[in-house]
């Protein structure tokens, strides 16, 4: 039986840093997108809507995103120990993953508008987007197409804003429909 000759632990844990800053680098880019994008609130030209939210409603909309960066957080140190990775790499993940979770917890900038949402510092065209069969009751749940289990997008907000762009997002579909 041949031998694999893996590469060292320091190695690996060097190459998941790299990918997990690049992540963090990427998302945070996004978010300084988002206020070019939805530059102000409110009733806008054609229909639409934009709203603010507050850090509150995105606990609300990245609850299992945050349960699982508190587990992401933890699982590496159990194996730092058993394959001899010098510490510091899982001090550096657990800074990047607590960066994130403070992405995950600004306050967003989204819009409604006859072509487009704006989420999260992203343009997505309504013909990629569908409405989730089972809305939850304080946020919007829309479905990437094609995405599968990483299709869901979560919008947050008031209560108010959420209704006012849950009535804008009907409309766009509806009027879609009567225009095929």
């Amino acid at each position: 039986m041949a031998v694999i000759d893996l590469p060292s632990s320091t190695s690996f844990a060097l190459l998941v840093i790299i990918i997990l800053a690049s992540i963090v680098v990427w998302d945070a880019f996004w978010l300084t997108k988002q206020a070019r994008d939805v530059p102000s609130f409110g009733e806008l030209p054609g229909g639409g809507f934009a709203w603010a939210s507050e850090g509150s409603h995105e606990v609300i909309r990245q609850w299992g995103n945050l349960l699982s960066m508190a587990a992401m957080m933890s699982l590496p140190w159990a194996l730092i120990s058993m394959s001899k990775t010098p510490i510091i790499y899982g001090i550096i993940w657990d800074i990047l993953l607590a960066l994130h979770i403070i992405y995950l917890l600004v306050p967003k900038r989204y819009a409604v508008t006859s072509t487009h949402l704006f989420a999260d510092g992203q343009r997505y065209e309504w013909a990629k987007l569908r409405l989730a069969k089972n809305q939850p009751k304080r946020r919007i749940m829309l479905l990437r197409n094609g995405w599968g289990v990483f299709g869901p997008l979560p919008l947050g907000g008031s209560y108010h804003d959420l209704e006012q762009a849950k009535h804008a997002i009907a409309r766009f579909y509806r009027d879609d429909k009567e225009s095929e």
